[in-house]
C-alpha cells in the first residue's frame, strides 16, 4: 500500500500569487489614476466643495456621478454621446464654469482619454467615462462608505 502525500503549499502558494498581484494591479491603478496631473487638479479644497452640493462637507457617490454627468456633457459638445479625441482635448468655456482649471487639465490628456476608452476604438462614450469615474471615487472611498470626506478626497 503506497501513500501519497498531499501538499497544501502550491495551491496556498497560487493564492498568494494572486492576491499579491491583485494588490499590485490596485496600486498600479492608483498610479495611472494619478498621471497627468488628474489627481491633483481633482484632489482640492475647491473641487470638493463645486461636487459637494449640498455643503455637507462630504462627496456622496450621487455627487460625484452627479458633477462627472456635468463634465461629460460640457466634454461632449456635438452632444452625440461619444467624445473623440479633438472634442475631449480642446478646452470648453463650458466645463470652465464648473470645474477647476487644474482639474480639467489633468483630465483632458490624450493619456487619460486613452485609459477611458477602454474598448480602444478611439472614442469616449458616455457609459465608458462614467464606468471609469466610478472606479475612481470607488478607490477614493477607502472606509466603503459611499461618501468621501476632505481627508479620503483630499487623499490624506
Amino acid at each position: 500500500m503506497s501513500h501519497q502525500r498531499i501538499s497544501i503549499a502550491a495551491p496556498l502558494t497560487v493564492l498568494a500569487g494572486a492576491a499579491l498581484c491583485m494588490s499590485l494591479a490596485v496600486a498600479d491603478e492608483m498610479v495611472s489614476f494619478a498621471t497627468g496631473g488628474y489627481a491633483r487638479g481633482l484632489r482640492t479644497m475647491s473641487e470638493m466643495h463645486k461636487i459637494d452640493t449640498d455643503g455637507d462637507g462630504n462627496v456622496s457617490k450621487a455627487e460625484w456621478l452627479a458633477y462627472q454627468e456635468k463634465v461629460f456633457a460640457a466634454l461632449d459638445k456635438d452632444k452625440t454621446g461619444k467624445v473623440d479625441e479633438k472634442e475631449f482635448l480642446t478646452p470648453s468655456s463650458e466645463m470652465a464654469t464648473f470645474a477647476t482649471g487644474g482639474y480639467a487639465r489633468g483630465l483632458q490628456t490624450k493619456a487619460m482619454m486613452h485609459k477611458i476608452d477602454t474598448d480602444g476604438d478611439g472614442t469616449v462614450s458616455h457609459d465608458e467615462f462614467i464606468i471609469y469615474q466610478t472606479k475612481v471615487f470607488d478607490m477614493m472611498d477607502k472606509n466603503h462608505t459611499g461618501s468621501l470626506g476632505p481627508h479620503e478626497f483630499l487623499g490624506k
